[in-house]
């Protein structure tokens, strides 16, 4: 469990992320498409897991279009922007701003995601959707980085994010 905060208030989320060095769980998310998508199907390529509550709150929206235009620098990397918002408004919001770089990636059908990496908010006014973090993977399948941001109204640390994803 992490202890977190929603403005100041304490939450907590459902697990921790995982270990520096492991293996990343796999998950099933559902693209904008929906189509499905699972970690495995990304093998071979640097994985950077963007998790944020919903893309419909500013700071939410900024780490999808920040990592939308650092994403079109990194090689052999994908980003996987992923909420509980449904693949509708993932689209929706992908379309309006002209994000193109990410994958969109929603948990409604399977909640795979949430409990493998511990992400989900148990309790506060956001119980039930994820906690801020970033997650990065690399080509091998191993956890090279974590952040879980402490307070979900901010966004997280890119330089360290996209470093990790460079490295």
């Amino acid at each position: 469990m992490a202890q977190i905060a929603f403005k100041g208030n304490p939450i907590q989320t459902a697990g921790s992320l995982p270990k520096l060095g492991s293996i990343a769980p796999d998950f099933k998310v559902v693209k904008s498409d929906l189509t499905p998508l699972s970690l495995s199907d990304l093998k071979g390529k640097k994985v950077v897991l963007n998790i944020f509550p919903s893309l419909d709150t500013p700071v939410c929206a900024n780490s999808v279009r920040r990592f939308n235009v650092e994403a079109a620098k990194l090689a052999n990397t994908v980003v996987v922007c992923v909420s509980k918002d449904l693949p509708f408004a993932h689209k929706r919001f992908c379309t309006a701003e002209g994000i193109a770089n990410v994958i969109a990636g929603s948990e409604y059908q399977d909640s795979s995601f949430s409990d493998a990496y511990g992400i989900r908010i148990m309790d506060g006014p956001l119980a039930g959707l994820f906690s801020r973090a970033v997650v990065v993977i690399n080509d091998q399948g191993r956890v090279v980085y974590t952040e879980q941001v402490s307070e979900i109204a901010q966004e997280p640390d890119y330089e360290k994010a996209l470093a990790a994803a460079s490295a």
